[in-house]
């Protein structure tokens, strides 16, 4: 007698609803970018490579360092990325890179 399995879906349903993108810039030369890390793998090298690169390609760019919005993990986690929005406005973000370092 063969047996029968249930098939399944091996992702959960997904309970959030998609949001827009914002638009993207189509140049950062003259914005003002700001820095997001999580303070784990490196970030502290790839935003300086960043810092010195992108002024090359966007004359004026602008950057209010990862120091500035906190560390994105850990024990304040929740409070530094609630924090954010308000950070954000108040720096006159333009654009914002968060990342990891890898």
């Amino acid at each position: 007698m063969a047996e029968g399995y249930e098939v399944v879906w091996p992702l959960g349903k997904s309970v959030s609803e998609s949001v827009p993108l914002a638009d993207r810039s189509q140049s950062l030369a003259g914005k003002t970018v700001c820095e997001v890390w999580d303070q784990i793998f490196r970030g502290d090298e790839m935003f300086a490579v960043l810092r010195e690169e992108l002024p090359r390609k966007f004359p004026g760019i602008k950057f209010v360092e990862y120091s500035q919005f906190g560390n994105t993990t850990g024990r304040q986690e929740r409070q530094v990325v609630a924090a954010l929005p308000e950070k954000v406005k108040q720096h006159k973000c333009d654009a914002v890179i968060s990342g990891v370092g890898a």
